[in-house]
């Protein structure tokens, strides 16, 4: 035997690095957190509200609920006077000490030797000492006192707990000494403990599971101890306890149900709080309310069932809320500025329904000293209430006390507030502030000229906001405040410029052409001047006002194109404006904007060079404008030479692109389409760049090349380039062994564009090799895969099914019955319209026997989806093909198969329309059996057909049979399943439609006063629901009452 050789394995540098595991920096953090890091702690954390929100509205939870009904308007206004006298103090004082004490009495301006600062000294890298280096936990070796089993710690309770009776402590000897034993030394290893019923029922001691009084608790945190922590203490007997006592645990165990409880326990809790909101009154209610909605640990889904049951609450209390106003408002303002869109909504239902509760006058009153509150975020909060409380209330009754707050000398804190209001109405109410909107402009027009810029500020930006409201009309309403808002344009710099021009830009558009015309020009000296500015605000600003500008009927496209484009095209087209995505964005609207009013040929041609930048991002920017341009105005007053660099542009955009982007792709098949039978020049480097990014090594740039074919397969068929059509589809079939799903379902949607355009007579490879290949490639489990494949061999059945012998499509037929079990509903859609198709073209004999066995099969989705295909087949081969078929069919004794075919009738009625009258009386002996079967599925499904039925004979007399079908189901309409009697009212409808009302006024008015509620229900519905559709043609079947005193002789005439 050879000698074999056993060589050592020696791990090389380049396999040590390629070694899993985990980062460097991840392993120091271990090392270096010491004992108590606890990688999982804030897991819990992230539930809560509080961790989402940012500082700015974390400040709710300073505000305090220690808030007490009686103290009077007086003593809370001083309060607010001493807390700004406060700060103001606190200022002067902070001013004083920054100023240099020494040398004021002398006047020496020479600093003293002892306050020069002393000399700073360059340090060095060696002058640093080594910075001690952090403990870590496996420095020193743990002490353990007590020995432990399975994680559990061995105390003296365990041990009692463990050992039988009759074992007592023995106390150890004088002269012991306990041995320290280092759990490093002790193991070999780390171990996984086994579980341990000690450990786990002494984990169960400190979780709280059940509640004295409540059951079916979900959860209780940690911090409902502190305000559900008397239901868990020893229960006093009912007798020792006082009224209130016993009413404030009801209201407790009540709270707790609605918090923590299962959804039926949390409804029934719901409705006894908001049924007996009044016996329990409203003070001990809000007491336990109002500080569990200000809880820190307070989550989503509790937050929104605490505000749902305060919003009842204040309807269900109505004016008892008054008192404490003040403690709701400010649990619900902080909504009004929360993140999530619903909380918002849900903070304004409750303020609106407080304003109507308590009235505007305690409104007023309770926020009237946070309008000059020294905190802004109060100061906001309370602007955005005052709002809730106009659009509630009525603007009108807001107004005298806004002009109030907006005029007053006192602080610029109150006149921003009102203001702010102002702003606040006109983006909650909108276009409703226009029989308003002269007084609103009145009420803040003076803030233009205030003397705090803070103030004239917000008045511009409230005024923007009014005319954004009012647009396009009321500019009357403005004509006082145009002269102080344009000096404040030449006035201003900074963030009150950018005010001002919002304003301004705002207003312009209200104005008729010539003026519009003269303020443009005017107010773009300075625009033009912004555009060199630094500041991103001041930019998003410009760019707005442009392009509120550009859209006014008086501004000239000439007077664009020499005086705004070349400076917008030089300071904004620019590649750092690019990776920004907000201004980006506004830069790509502006120019679409400005080419609604030049042309696309003006916009297009500057930025053909941007197309080949070397930034990624400055191409796409161009691409996006080139797209939108070109969809809004087409490409039609472009020259050759345009079109040749355009083409040649967004060629290199869509090769050079670095990451995948649709973009890129949507860009040149919206150009190409755009051109038309001009691009015919320039096929042929857009098939050879296809073809060439078709054998890419990258499935992604494959999947692009498939998906630009096909978008641009029809405009290459308009170009007559049919042999190059047929060199891409042959090259496409060779590429259906694709394996990457996403590639090859772009591949069968490129090969669908195709057959679409090209006759199949003269599509290479021929429909007989192709059909036999698209076969397997159904079973793909992909969903892009699916849909393409389907309607692929759908519009290959729809325009060449000879091409195919019968037993292929059968095979088919086979394969899509599969297809009806996806969950998307494009992909049954249509698998069910191919099976049509099939049908129509070998005859639906063969394909209708494969959908009724499919009938026996346990899924509901898979039978309807069966259903609709049947309908779809009778629908495609006339009725008289498979009604033959169902109905004998409908013999089977088994529910399934009955549903199905009484399903399957349904949607063959829907589609045949007025076909239907053809087979009414061939299929009244079935849909009779149907509605008088037992099964309750049964006669909601006939109820079904019987409605798709009326609807398709109104007007074709065969109303006997559809009054037998009224007499089978009128009985049904005092059926409980929702389903049911839903059906039922639909088909009663029907009926309605083909016999007229008079017929089902006959049935129904008896019942209308039925001495029992539950049947007068029934007959109302049907009642109400004729009285929708048919009010006036009802009046001559009303009964006459022949009593006297109802008698109206006025009701008799006719006119």
């Amino acid at each position: 035997m050879p000698r074999t050789t056993v060589i050592p394995f020696v791990a090389s540098e380049e396999s040590k690095r390629l070694e899993i595991t985990a980062p460097a920096q991840f392993l120091n953090e271990m090392m270096e957190a010491g004992e108590e890091f606890d990688p999982l702690a804030d897991r819990q954390l992230k539930k809560s509200i509080m961790d989402r929100e940012s500082d700015y509205q974390k400040r709710k939870y300073q505000r305090s609920l220690d808030v007490t009904e009686e103290v009077s308007y007086k003593t809370v206004m001083a309060e607010r006077e001493l807390e700004r006298e406060e700060l103001r103090v606190k200022r002067i004082i902070d001013e004083k000490a920054k100023e240099v004490p020494a040398g004021e009495e002398t006047g020496d301006k020479t600093p003293p030797r002892s306050s020069t600062p002393p000399r700073r000294e360059r340090k060095r890298r060696w002058d640093v000492d080594e910075p001690e280096a952090k403990k870590s936990r496996w420095d020193t070796a743990p002490v353990i006192e007590r020995p432990t089993v399975n994680g559990v710690l061995l105390t003296d309770e365990v041990l009692l707990k463990l050992l039988p009776n009759g074992y007592a402590i023995v106390p150890p000897p004088e002269d012991y000494q306990p041995m320290a034993v280092s759990t490093i030394e002790a193991t070999s290893g780390y171990s996984i403990p086994e579980a341990s019923h000690v450990s786990t029922a002494m984990i169960k001691e400190t979780l709280v599971t059940e509640v004295p009084g409540v059951k079916d608790l979900q959860f209780f945190k940690e911090s409902d101890m502190k305000y559900f922590g008397k239901l868990l203490e020893d229960e006093e007997p009912d007798s020792d306890l006082t009224f209130d006592e016993l009413k404030e645990r009801k209201i407790m165990r009540l709270l707790l149900k609605v918090k923590n409880g299962a959804p039926a326990l949390r409804k029934v809790a719901l409705r006894t709080l908001t049924d007996n909101a009044r016996q329990f009154g409203a003070k001990a209610l809000f007491n336990q309310i109002l500080p569990l909605l200000l809880e820190q640990s307070l989550e989503e889904q509790e937050r929104h069932l605490l505000v749902k049951l305060l919003n009842r609450l204040i309807f269900r209390l109505d004016d008892l809320v008054k008192p404490y106003v003040s403690k709701i408002l400010i649990v619900t303002n902080p909504l009004l500025i929360d993140e999530d869109k619903f909380a918002r909504l849900e903070g304004r239902e409750i303020i609106s329904n407080l304003a109507k509760a308590a009235g505007l006058a305690t409104m007023i009153a309770t926020q009237r000293p946070d309008i000059d509150n020294v905190d802004e975020y109060v100061r906001n909060t309370t602007a955005r209430s005052f709002a809730v409380v106009a659009s509630a209330l009525g603007v009108e009754k807001l107004i005298p006390f806004l002009k109030a707050v907006c005029r007053s000398k006192r602080s610029w804190m109150a006149r921003h507030t009102g203001v702010k209001i102002v702003q606040q109405i006109a983006i909650l109410v909108g276009c409703g502030i226009l029989p308003h909107l002269k007084l609103l402009v009145e009420c803040i027009g003076a803030g233009l000229v205030d003397e705090n810029q803070t103030v004239r500020s917000i008045t511009a930006t409230a005024l923007a906001s009014l005319a954004e409201a009012s647009a396009p009309y009321g500019v009357e309403s403005f004509e006082a405040v145009l002269e102080p808002l344009w000096k404040g344009i030449k006035r201003h710099r900074g963030k009150a410029l950018s005010a001002f021009l919002k304003c301004i830009g705002c207003i312009i558009p209200l104005m008729d052409p010539e003026y519009a015309s003269h303020y443009t020009r005017e107010v773009m000296f300075i625009l033009l001047r912004e555009f060199t500015s630094p500041d991103e605000e001041m930019k998003r600003t410009v760019l707005k006002v442009i392009q509120q500008c550009s859209a006014t009927e008086g501004v000239t496209a000439k007077y664009l194109v020499d005086d705004v484009l070349p400076e917008f095209f030089r300071n904004y087209w620019v590649r750092r404006v690019a990776l920004d995505k907000r201004t980006h964005w506004l830069v790509v609207e502006t120019t679409v904007a400005l080419s609604n009013k030049v042309g696309s040929k003006e916009l297009i041609t500057r930025i053909l060079n941007v197309l080949k930048d070397e930034s990624e991002p400055f191409r796409k920017m161009a691409v996006e404008t080139t797209v939108r341009v070109i969809t809004n105005l087409g490409s039609a007053g472009l020259t050759a030479e345009t079109e040749e660099r355009l083409i040649d542009g967004v060629l290199v955009a869509f090769q050079e692109q670095l990451v995948d982007d649709k973009v890129f792709l949507r860009g040149v098949g919206i150009v190409v389409n755009s051109l038309g039978i001009r691009a015919k020049p320039h096929t042929t480097a857009i098939l050879s760049t296809i073809l060439f990014r078709l054998k890419n090594r990258s499935p992604e740039v494959r999947q692009q090349a498939a998906d630009l074919i096909a978008l641009i397969a029809p405009v290459i068929k308009t170009c007559g380039e049919d042999e190059m059509l047929s060199k891409l589809s042959l090259i496409l079939f060779e590429s259906l062994g694709e394996v990457y799903p996403e590639v090859l379902g772009s591949i069968l949607g490129a090969m669908k564009s195709i057959v679409a355009v090209v006759g199949l007579d003269v599509i290479n490879p021929p429909i007989n090799q192709l059909l036999p290949t698209l076969t397997p490639i159904l079973r793909n489990r992909h969903e892009k895969v699916q849909e393409n494949s389907i309607e692929l061999v759908g519009r290959i059945a729809d325009r060449g099914a000879e091409h195919v012998n019968a037993r292929e499509w059968m095979r088919i037929c086979f394969e899509l019955l599969d297809m009806l079990k996806s969950t998307r509903k494009s992909i049954r859609r249509s698998a069910n319209n191919t099976f049509g198709l099939i049908a129509k073209a070998i005859g639906p004999q063969d394909v209708l026997q494969t959908l009724l066995n499919n009938l026996r099969v346990q899924e509901r989705q898979l039978r309807v989806c069966t259903a609709v295909a049947i309908g779809i087949v009778a629908d495609t081969c006339a009725p008289f093909t498979v009604l033959p078929a169902l109905m004998n069919e409908y013999r089977t004794p088994e529910n399934n198969v009955q549903n199905g075919v009484l399903k399957a009738m349904t949607f063959m009625f829907e589609y045949i329309g007025p076909m239907t009258k053809d087979y009414v009386y061939a299929v009244t002996p079935l849909l009779e059996d149907a509605l008088t079967d037992r099964d309750q599925v049964h006669r909601q499904t006939a109820a079904s057909v019987v409605k798709h039925m009326a609807l398709g004979c109104v007007g074709m007399g065969c109303e006997d049979a559809f009054v037998h079908f009224l007499n089978l189901l009128m009985p049904n309409i005092f059926e409980t399943s929702p389903q049911v009697i839903d059906r039922v009212l639909e088909g009663i409808e029907g009926v309605r439609n083909a016999v007229g009302v008079g017929i089902i006024m006959n049935y129904i008015v008896a019942g209308l006063f039925h001495p029992a509620r539950k049947v007068r229900t029934a007959y109302w519905k049907v009642y109400n629901s004729a009285y929708v559709q048919n009010a006036q043609s009802m009046i001559v079947y009303y009964p006459v009452v022949e009593e006297k005193g109802y008698d109206i002789p006025e009701m008799d005439l006719w006119i």
